[in-house]
């Protein structure tokens, strides 16, 4: 059984694809995961509440525009955070830069804009430093990967 979970949190319903993308990814290595939407900026309490309870090893924050979800989720945990800038009026780059700048000591990991899969690849590959059958499975993607 594989070890580890990972907390799933969209900023809106509207990113919805992106968190799909992830959910497939994880659910391809089956790693449990819990997805929820909870806005930084519309309900900062009850995404404070469920950071500081959560029992997940590792955080995928999926938001756009001024993008401080990830931000504001690594400001409440020193659990790995990963952000996903999603596209937007400026083509994701105002999400981008947002996640990307982060204050020294306070560090979130990003992937391209609207890259879910590689959030929940990243995620895959941090649990898989304490799980051999985890690192079996990504050694067994990466080998279909590369066509060998």
């Amino acid at each position: 059984m594989i070890k580890g979970t990972v907390a799933v949190i969209s900023g809106s319903k509207s990113d919805k694809q992106i968190v799909d993308s992830v959910l497939d990814t994880l659910n391809g290595f089956e790693v449990k995961y819990e997805a929820k939407v909870l806005s930084a900026h519309r309900k900062p309490l009850e995404l404070r509440k469920y950071v500081e309870n959560s029992e997940a090893d590792i955080f995928i924050a999926v938001a756009g525009m001024a993008a401080h979800l990830p931000g504001t989720i690594a400001s409440l945990t020193i659990k790995p955070v990963v952000g996903v800038p999603v596209s937007g009026k400026l083509g994701g780059l105002d999400a981008l830069l947002s996640i990307v700048q982060m204050p020294s000591g306070v560090p979130v990991a990003s992937v391209a804009i609207d890259n879910g899969k590689n959030a929940g690849l990243l995620a895959v590959e941090m649990l898989a430093l304490k799980d051999p059958e985890l690192k079996e499975k990504l050694l067994n993607y990466r080998e279909k990967l590369a066509g060998i």
